[in-house]
């Protein structure tokens, strides 16, 4: 087995660096490639979202609603049942109130 010299040893650590610094070259312009690509896709698939128009009676009938089907949540059926009647005949705002007073009472 031929010996190496020290200038031959050093001479091929030389070209294997270099062969990794071409190496991680390439990788690194591969790299840039697909998040450049990536964020192609993305800003075609997403578009702006639009903020949600509501009138203000619209959103206190949201809001009214969701404390209603807030306060049902805890009754038992028969309870429920007692309050949907009320809400038929009187309203949201009664019926908040009577199942406010069957939760508390």
């Amino acid at each position: 087995m031929p010996t190496r010299t020290l200038k031959q040893s050093l001479r091929a650590i030389e070209r294997a660096f270099a062969d990794i610094e071409r190496l991680f070259a390439g990788l690194a312009k591969r790299v840039r490639l697909v998040e450049r690509e990536a964020g192609r896709r993305i800003k075609a698939t997403t578009s702006p979202k639009r903020g949600r128009v509501e009138s203000p009676k619209r959103r206190a009938q949201r809001k009214l609603h969701g404390s209603y089907i807030g306060h049902l949540r805890h009754l038992k059926p028969a309870q429920k049942l007692r309050v949907k009647a009320v809400k038929e005949k009187r309203g949201f705002e009664a019926a908040i109130r009577i199942a406010n007073r069957i939760a508390n009472g």
